[in-house]
């Protein structure tokens, strides 16, 4: 057999998913190369593999394995702490690319990344860098940031001070008067933001990208207001739960109809206003005001805000909110006869089974594609039709636990090749097509359990197939350590390896991202 086939069987053993740890454990070697790092960051490991690459000497091992989504991110703490800057930079960066959904860091691990002294001895990243990182990563729950405020660490009572809006008021209080003098100049330099004047004070000095965001969500005096209206830059107006009730009244009768539209479902809009609103000339307003009856609070509105507009190929990121609206709130928009609301019921993950499977069959195809892309009781048929008939969400979708694994069969002549991989891939298909014109169906064929040995060993022999034919489960493990004999006994380092060395954080074929760590990494 050619050594070009090498790489093909080393990417394949490295994600057949009967591969025991020994096996994984070989692709750890440097002369695996690409294949060592795509194991590592690209899908479950068992724990033998995961303590292996813990602890192995290369910082690239360590890396990729940081950016490992599959893995309990609470087997990762020692990541945290790595002598390397660049390792710990990527754990806290998250997975690459970044899923719709993102799983929280343990607290421990945050509460490390967020103290640390140093940036690790390699002298590639600061610590800031690295705490940058983690807050663009959404790997921080709400729940931390509120913690955050009672914590023993001082240095964490100061990011909870810089959150100044999302505490309480006790806790505000308590941080104006804590006893570290660091904790209380934070919370002094921070307490402007809900201080009208002191808003109006230093608005001129914040940069054109933060105004927006100061005026849709700081407290604001009345000749801040005025100046708004008079530059006409209202729209942060419409949905900042500062504004006073008579700039809302104003905004409620707006020339421009987006205005009237943004303000008409806010919760402290008086029922005349409403009224009017919904006899307004403008379709949209009149949708919207509509709508005013369920956001009774500004967890409603947001959440009624994150669905409108978005359309049925959003895949905008799947957040936890700061605050959940009540479960009796959520159960009564999936009862709504307004789709839009239905579509919220749909967005909400703990949605009990029964509306669930209401939902599941609504008429709405957006109801449908939120139910199926956020719930995790979302039945199996319906992931499969948004796989089929919506591309935008496939990838979110096949991360789901509920996708279904057999039943695809019948999408085998399916003109969407992508389609088709997944058909071949259902054990229950009784002859995969190994031939079919398009790589990604020949390898996701190739890898279907249901071929015999003497097919899979023909394949193992094909350039097109052998990276399917090496990742079947089917496999056996002495023929699984008998091709990495081949490869790894006395193999030179292969030629992505060599291109891998050249400094890229993550392993994966991408280019690196224009931030901190790739830059530092790079040099």
């Amino acid at each position: 057999m050619s050594d070009t086939l090498h790489e093909p069987w080393l990417r394949g053993i490295a994600f057949n998913p009967a591969a025991p740890s020994d096996v994984l454990i070989r692709l750890l070697d440097r002369a695996a190369g690409e294949a060592g790092l795509l194991m590592c960051e690209g899908r479950h490991l068992p724990d033998a593999v995961i303590d292996a690459a813990l602890h192995h000497p290369a910082g690239g091992i360590r890396r990729a394995l940081a950016g490992n989504r599959h893995i309990d991110p609470t087997r990762l703490a020692p990541l945290a702490a790595d002598p390397s800057g660049i390792v710990r930079g990527r754990l806290a960066g998250g997975a690459r690319p970044r899923p719709r959904w993102v799983r929280p860091l343990p607290d421990d691990i945050l509460v490390t990344l967020l103290t640390a002294q140093d940036g690790g001895e390699d002298g590639m990243l600061t610590e800031h860098e690295i705490v940058q990182e983690l807050s663009f990563s959404r790997q921080i729950p709400k729940s931390f940031y509120r913690s955050m405020a009672g914590h023993e660490h001082p240095g964490l009572r100061v990011r909870a001070a810089q959150r100044w809006q999302s505490l309480t008021p006790a806790q505000r209080e308590a941080l104006l008067d804590d006893p570290d003098p660091a904790v209380r100049e934070a919370a002094q330099e921070s307490s402007w933001e809900l201080d009208p004047e002191a808003v109006e004070a230093t608005l001129p000095s914040i940069g054109s990208l933060s105004k927006p965001h100061v005026l849709g969500t700081c407290a604001l005096s009345p000749a801040l207001v005025e100046q708004c209206f008079a530059d006409d830059t209202v729209h942060s107006l419409t949905w900042n739960r500062h504004t006073p009730a008579s700039a809302v009244a104003r905004l409620a009768r707006h020339p421009e109809a987006k205005v009237r539209e943004m303000v008409a479902a806010r919760p402290d809009l008086g029922p005349n206003l409403v009224a009017e609103l919904r006899e307004d000339a403008d379709k949209g307003v009149r949708t919207r005001a509509r709508l005013h009856p369920f956001p009774r609070t500004w967890a409603e509105y947001w959440a009624i805000r994150g669905v409108i507009g978005h359309g049925p190929d959003c895949t905008c990121p799947i957040t936890d909110p700061a605050t959940d609206p009540s479960p009796d709130w959520f159960a009564a928009c999936a009862a709504s006869g307004e789709p839009v609301l239905r579509r919220v019921a749909a967005s909400w993950p703990g949605l009990p089974s029964e509306l669930v499977a209401t939902l599941a069959q609504d008429d709405d195809e957006e109801v449908r594609i939120r139910l199926a892309c956020h719930h995790p009781l979302a039945p199996p048929h319906l992931l499969l039709d948004v796989f089929v008939t919506r591309p935008a969400h496939r990838p979110h979708l096949l991360t789901l636990p509920a996708f279904p694994r057999t039943g695809r069969t019948h999408l085998i002549d399916h003109p969407d090749p992508e389609v088709r991989a997944l058909a071949a891939a259902d054990p229950t298909l009784p002859e995969p097509p190994v031939a079919d014109p398009d790589e990604s169906v020949r390898r996701a064929a190739a890898a279907n359990p249901s071929l015999t040995p003497e097919a899979l060993e023909a394949l193992l022999a094909d350039p097109l197939t052998a990276a399917g034919a090496a990742a079947n489960p089917s496999l056996p493990v002495p023929r699984m350590h008998a091709l990495l004999d081949r490869c790894l006994n006395g193999a030179a380092t292969p030629p992505s390896a060599a291109r891998r060395s050249s400094g890229r954080i993550s392993a994966t074929g991408r280019p690196p991202r224009a931030s901190a760590s790739a830059a530092k990494s790079r040099s």
